[in-house]
């Protein structure tokens, strides 16, 4: 007798309860040893779009996103 006939024989012997309770562990040992694949890295993802960003864009979004921040709330003019 193989291993998966006697799954099914003593499976078939429980009561319908607990058959679905050994019906949701095979699914969960079914999903934990899954080899999954690995995921892309976000440099990898973007490579086909071909985008290129030099530092002085990068320096130049910068400068725009923090122009308008109120320092002046958190500079302590006492501080040395």
């Amino acid at each position: 007798m193989t291993m998966e006939e006697k799954i099914i024989a003593t499976l078939r012997k429980l009561p319908p309860q607990q058959q679905q309770t050994m019906l949701d562990f095979a699914e969960f040992l079914a999903e934990k040893y899954v080899v999954k694949e690995p995921r892309k890295s976000l440099l990898g993802a973007l490579q086909p779009l071909n985008i290129s960003i030099s530092k002085e864009e990068i320096d130049e979004a910068r400068r725009e996103m923090w122009a308008n921040f109120p320092r002046e709330q958190f500079y302590d003019k006492d501080a040395k």
